[in-house]
């Protein structure tokens, strides 16, 4: 295998689709395809395979538990890196239905494109359409669709046009283009990395190609500072400030302004265990300690004094309900954004939106129940320090809860309600 360049920054993507379309499979497939499984790794999967009578079965890489290849049920979420001689990939995989949806709309998973999977036999489904509004709802643009299981109904092109067509249709709803569609066999390595040879009549791109058609977003290091204050500690007298940076950069000697406070204060040292630093960009974890005693702790978050973030009580958001349990208004929530964590209440839901069949559920709604989508007005507490998602992800990605359970996960569309 090729060499690639160090400096190349890994493309995250997310694996989407049906809890039995053959999520597992395809990832397990591209694994072995691309020699990017230890030879150990291979060896446990034939003997598992084995000992349940079956064929080699490549879901197993997915799954880390023995009870969960005995049931063959996968319900880990899984982040797993591959390369290819052109580039380096990372694959997030939320098996189950409910974990995709709802480490999509918390953050756990920050993809830069999707791999939309859709049985051929199955077809388009409710939860096919459902993940695809997330997507759509989190502005991921970059969309490969898979009609997967090709060889289940007779490596048929009506068939793969039938469901491509459904499926394309409906992300043209949501004004998603997919870049390519493939038919393939995930089983059988049909298209996945290697062209298929029992469907004479596709002339496309593999999947494995495909992804190398795949845009990164703009460097976070570009991006105007923001680092959220995870905690405030004290050690050799040194009162120090711990954060991970989201975006930009950070250096010794400059001015800072932390929202929603309103401090400014000089950064008078960058701590980084082990090492002497006087800077540090987006994506580090570090400790910084600051000239002067101003009080800064959790839930403050780091800007340049020229590109602050919004602070605001009030903004418009969209919001996925996830809990069972339906919403209703005059209801208190709690609101977590970043290391922000603010009492609050929803003031109106402007529209209500079936999110698998886009259909309007109402206007100025009374309540909100599992998987609908609302267009709401949402007033804190007190101020936070807020940006739209589509400008700042980090800053723009809430989770509303109920006591420690996460009920809902939103996004700003605007900080101005």
């Amino acid at each position: 295998m090729g060499a690639v360049d160090s400096q190349t920054r890994q493309l995250k993507f997310v694996i989407v689709g049906h809890v039995d379309h053959g999520k597992s499979t395809l990832i397990g497939r591209l694994l072995y395809d691309t020699d990017s499984l230890p030879p150990s790794k291979m060896e446990e999967i034939r003997t598992a395979s084995a000992q349940l009578g079956h064929d080699v079965e490549f879901s197993y890489v997915m799954d880390n538990l023995e009870e969960e290849r005995s049931q063959r049920v996968t319900i880990d979420t899984a982040q797993i890196q591959f390369r290819t001689p052109q580039s380096e990939y990372v694959i997030i995989d939320a098996p189950g239905h409910r974990q995709f949806i709802r480490n999509m709309v918390t953050g756990a998973s920050e993809a830069e494109a999707a791999v939309f999977i859709v049985d051929a036999a199955g077809g388009v489904r409710e939860q096919t359409r459902r993940h695809a509004y997330v997507l759509a709802m989190l502005g991921i643009e970059q969309v490969i669709v898979v009609i997967n299981k090709m060889d289940l109904v007779g490596w048929s092109q009506e068939r793969f046009q039938q469901v491509s067509g459904e499926l394309t249709s409906f992300l043209g709803q949501l004004g998603i283009t997919p870049l390519l569609v493939i038919p393939a066999s995930a089983k059988l390595g049909d298209n996945v990395a290697k062209p298929s040879t029992n469907m004479p009549w596709c002339t496309g791109a593999i999947l494995i190609d495909s992804l190398a058609q795949l845009r990164r977003r703009r460097r976070p290091q570009q991006l105007p500072l923001r680092l959220p204050i995870q905690d405030r500690y004290e050690l050799d007298g040194k009162k120090i400030l711990l954060g991970r940076i989201d975006t930009g950069t950070i250096r010794t000697g400059e001015e800072v302004l932390f929202l929603p406070s309103g401090v400014k204060a000089e950064v008078a040292s960058i701590e980084v265990f082990l090492q002497d630093r006087t800077g540090a960009e987006a994506g580090e974890s570090i400790g910084l300690t600051l000239r002067g005693d101003e009080p800064i702790g959790r839930g403050e978050v780091a800007c340049p004094t020229d590109a602050p973030a919004a602070v605001s009580g009030r903004f418009r958001a969209s919001v996925f309900w996830l809990s069972n349990d339906a919403f209703r208004m005059g209801e208190q929530l709690k609101l977590r954004c970043a290391t922000q964590q603010v009492p609050c209440t929803i003031e109106r839901i402007e529209r209500l939106t079936d999110s698998s069949t886009l259909e309007l559920i109402a206007q100025d709604a009374r309540q909100m129940a599992a998987t609908q989508v609302g267009h709401v007005v949402i007033r804190t507490e007190r101020p936070i320090a807020v940006e739209p998602f589509a400008q700042t992800p980090e800053l723009g990605r809430f989770v509303l809860t109920r006591g420690h359970d996460a009920a809902a996960g939103g996004i700003i569309t605007e900080t101005k309600g």
